[in-house]
């Protein structure tokens, strides 16, 4: 007999949240419930880490689900976290009954320009190029932010050395981590290293939506997005929900980069984003004790050339340089442990052109607007 999901729920009201002594189904606390036959699958979203808390209500739910809808149901329990349920279960949400702000309410209102840097596949250093950018443009003066939306993978707090956690106003927005002179914040800051986040789709774009909406940015010229690899839930979350200035594509020069950095740049076209240009990574190695010489390990100009055939501008390209990775690795990008370096020299020109590439965009007015997408059957 198939179970369905009003049994799900009637018997998951039957456990109570020991804190706030109401039930599962009334705080709101289980999402993406998915049922096939026997199997049953949801998220408990907790408003904060709590391991033993965690494993007391899905042990309560397993109880529950057996003792009143199915002794042989099979469960599949995941444990999400929702920073702003606290402020909704405490009750102390100044903008509970407050009127809904209008649509055309900014959602960065400090912020002015958003940059995505993006991939159509992993492994090609995007995250570098993203974590350079942001150094580079602080150092040219401006206030720049950069946002790790890589749920999964976070890059960010190996990058720049962060092991601390954000602190928290009491407004309960988190306050940035400032290193190198760029605001970070990162998924990386708020779980343990060995923390496998496990979530489904809906848990990961309602994060990335409270990054970009519940964290006090304050007056940034640059927000740099740090997208994970793909063309899915994450970026069409971040079009969705605030107007980007901009995106910046990262690919190597191998053909199958190439490949999926052209699905990137179309993905861009299709919802409105301008692309800013094409930044070819690894585009030659460099030995230290032959400087003069150039091998293209990966293939030559590949991304300039995809970039002339697509009509987008090309940014630059940076070499495959051992003094890159350890940089990145010991926490300190190169263009600030080492400015004058070949390799800092080549990220702080294709910064001067992203910049100079925002300009234009502002001066024609054609940042992306924000979007509505519909997925029809």
């Amino acid at each position: 007999m198939s179970i369905h999901k009003e049994q799900i729920k009637s018997a998951l009201s039957q456990v109570l949240h020991p804190t706030y002594e109401k039930d599962l189904i009334s705080l709101n606390l289980i999402q993406d419930l998915i049922i096939q036959d026997k199997y049953v699958a949801f998220t408990l979203e907790m408003p904060k880490k709590d391991d033993s808390l965690a494993e007391h209500l899905k042990k309560e739910c397993t109880t529950a689900i057996h003792k009143f809808v199915d002794k042989e149901a099979i469960l599949d329990i995941t444990v999400g976290i929702n920073i702003s349920r606290q402020r909704e279960l405490e009750g102390d949400d100044p903008a509970a009954n407050q009127p809904k702000q209008p649509e055309s309410t900014p959602v960065l209102p400090g912020v002015k320009n958003v940059i995505a840097v993006a991939s159509g596949k992993g492994g090609v250093g995007k995250s570098t190029v993203a974590a350079n950018l942001a150094v580079a443009l602080s150092q040219s003066g401006a206030k720049v932010g950069l946002l790790d939306t890589d749920i999964y993978g976070p890059s960010v707090p190996t990058m720049f050395n962060v092991t601390e956690r954000p602190s928290i106003t009491t407004k309960k927005k988190l306050v940035p981590i400032e290193k190198h002179g760029v605001h970070l914040v990162s998924m990386g800051f708020l779980v343990d290293t060995d923390q496998a986040m496990i979530w489904r789709g809906p848990m990961v774009t309602s994060a990335v939506k409270q990054f970009m909406q519940e964290v006090e940015w304050g007056e940034l010229d640059y927000l740099i997005l740090d997208l994970p690899p793909g063309t899915g839930d994450i970026q069409l979350t971040i079009v969705q929900t605030v107007p980007l200035t901009g995106a910046v594509i990262v690919s190597t020069p191998q053909t199958v980069a190439l490949d999926d950095a052209r699905k990137g740049v179309a993905m861009f076209s299709k919802v409105n984003v301008p692309v800013l240009g094409i930044v070819e990574n690894m585009a030659y190695f460099v030995p230290d004790d032959a400087p003069e010489k150039k091998y293209y390990i990966f293939g030559k100009h590949g991304a300039r050339k995809l970039a002339q055939k697509l009509e987008v501008p090309f940014l630059g390209e940076i070499p495959l340089r051992e003094q890159i990775r350890e940089t990145s690795d010991s926490g300190t990008p190169v263009v600030a442990a080492d400015p004058t370096s070949p390799a800092a020299v080549g990220l702080i020109e294709i910064a001067n052109r992203v910049r100079q590439a925002v300009d234009i965009q502002n001066q024609q007015g054609e940042s992306s607007e924000k979007i509505e997408i519909t997925i029809r059957p």
